[in-house]
């Protein structure tokens, strides 16, 4: 009998202690099973879990913040020292390149967010104080005093992983416990990532139950954990169907859900755009649906295109290049099968295949696919043209006009992101003006002249928007300290002396914390003489 990997729960590696169901992680270039087998936990696992990390959250809510920032700090250092490791690991488990793509790009990107975390607890600006001293009313953002259930994606191993990715690491600023619900398509890597977090978890003093890891559970029981009442929020990335179900589970026990579920990331290029820069624009398209086999959340699904000879030539050079490139591994068989799917239903709703549609070869290949289909068409019926095809998939929306592709933005469901491509010399910016009008309450980021693909964790980024992007638009999963705001309570106090107050609250403020006092903007103690 293989040997069964141990689960992370209350502060020690042990057995699973039911559900022995097992599972191992696959090869997508391959198709073939790989690497130990993992447990598929039961009830007892996860009450084992929730009641941990339950008795946890109040010791957590009042440690030290330096503490917090420390094991941040920490956290990110164990993870650059074991880089060949994990690399090696996530490129096994999903195929993605082990440089640039792991090592270069999204490790480096994942200490980033921790440190930028741990800056943000030590800023303490995500606290959001404001006093109003007439009113005897002092109030801010404090830990929720309940763990905050994290599900990780399949596509970005590290940086959104539940169990160090920008999910866990708000949540652990905010000093709340994480239950980490690892993806199963990578449990070698999650599991290696939890290690670390575990023992800089105890070096730094804090609660044993901090971090917790549970590799799967079947979706009935994963409803009913999201649907447990101690539970302070869910975090959850992934598909809409999956989203929705583990939503309505969370919002019956009044629980607040903060989810990713699905974009098209439409691109809108302007006629005096393509005309001055057609060939750019192909290479610029191409290279991001096609960048890590199209799996990216913010993937340009949607291109519309002016007809006529320019638009014809930009389609043209696209499925050109679509058509030489080599289909990549996908992340598992599912993403396959999903892709496959909604490629199926495009067809079906009447789009065009210009090139792609599948490829016979071994592993989670998928070709290269592209498709079309006329303004007209998509007007009729746009809901029908809007599933998300997750993959190295796009469809290109053939407009006559302005007003056409007007048309297009205003039936648009909620969006991570709009992209619009104008020209240099300003005759597309009537057009544009009109355009952005129409994408900004149906996108989270609206982005001039470049591709949707990058998401920086900037303290100015918005990685949500309206739904079904996100199930919270007021809300980022990306950007510190903002993404912190998710997993807080607004607590408020009320003639409360200054001694039992939060020390953010209190009359003196010596770290020079902004806060908003009598409806001005200050770092000063209270009282003090201006």
């Amino acid at each position: 009998m293989d040997t069964v990997a141990p689960l992370l729960i209350a502060g020690r590696w042990q057995a699973a202690q039911d559900g022995m169901e097992t599972f191992r992680a696959f090869d997508p270039a391959s198709g073939d099973a790989i690497g130990p087998a993992f447990p598929r936990s039961g009830a007892t696992d996860v009450e084992q879990a929730l009641a941990a990390a339950s008795a946890a959250a109040p010791r957590l809510a009042a440690t030290d913040p330096e503490r917090i920032a420390a094991f941040l700090d920490a956290y990110a250092d164990a993870l650059e020292a074991d880089a060949d490791a994990l690399v090696q690991l996530a490129h096994a488990e999903t195929g993605l390149p082990a440089a640039p793509r792991l090592r270069g790009n999204e490790l480096p990107r994942t200490c980033s967010q921790l440190r930028q975390a741990a800056a943000a607890v030590r800023g303490h600006r995500w606290t959001q104080p404001v006093i109003d001293t007439a009113a005897g009313l002092r109030s801010h953002h404090a830990p929720l005093g309940k763990p905050v259930l994290v599900f990780g994606p399949n596509n970005f191993p590290f940086a959104f992983n539940a169990v160090s990715g920008g999910d866990f690491a708000a949540a652990i600023a905010a000093r709340n416990p994480v239950i980490a619900k690892a993806h199963p398509a990578h449990p070698a890597t999650s599991q290696r990532l939890a290690g670390h977090a575990q023992r800089v978890a105890e070096a730094a003093g804090l609660p044993p139950a901090t971090v917790q890891l549970l590799y799967d559970v079947e979706p009935a029981l994963g409803l009913a954990l999201a649907g447990d009442a101690r539970l302070g929020a869910v975090a959850f990335t992934g598909s809409r169907s999956a989203g929705l179900a583990l939503k309505q589970a969370a919002d019956a026990a009044g629980t607040p859900f903060f989810g990713e579920l699905s974009s098209l990331n439409p691109v809108f290029l302007l006629p005096g755009a393509l005309a001055e820069r057609g060939p750019a624009l192909a290479g610029e398209f191409s290279g991001s649906c096609l960048l890590g086999s199209g799996q990216f959340c913010t993937n340009p699904g949607l291109v519309i295109v002016p007809e006529g000879a320019a638009g014809d030539a930009f389609v043209a050079d696209v499925q050109a290049r679509f058509a030489a490139t080599a289909p990549l591994p996908l992340l598992s068989r599912g993403v396959l099968v999903s892709l496959r799917h909604a490629i199926a239903a495009l067809r079906d709703a009447g789009a065009r295949l210009l090139c792609g549609g599948d490829a016979g070869t071994t592993g989670y290949r998928h070709a290269p696919t592209l498709l079309t289909v006329g303004a007209e068409d998509f007007l009729a019926d746009p809901r029908r043209f809007q599933a998300e095809a997750f993959g190295p998939c796009s469809l290109l929306v053939r407009a006559a006009d302005a007003a056409q592709m007007q048309a297009i933005a205003s039936t648009l469901e909620g969006q991570l992101t709009g992209t619009l491509y104008r020209a240099a010399d300003g005759s597309d910016d009537a057009a544009w003006r009109s355009l952005a009008a129409a994408l900004r309450p149906r996108v989270g980021r609206l982005i001039a002249d470049r591709m949707p693909t990058g998401v920086l964790v900037s303290p100015a980024q918005q990685h949500g928007g309206p739904f079904p992007a996100s199930t919270q638009p007021g809300f980022t999963a990306v950007g510190l300290p903002a993404a912190i705001l998710r997993f807080t309570a607004l607590q408020a106090y009320d003639n409360v002396p200054d001694a039992l107050l939060p020390p953010e609250l209190r009359d003196r403020n010596p770290g020079g914390l902004p806060r908003w006092t009598d409806q001005h903007c200050t770092t000063a103690d209270i009282g003090a003489t201006p």
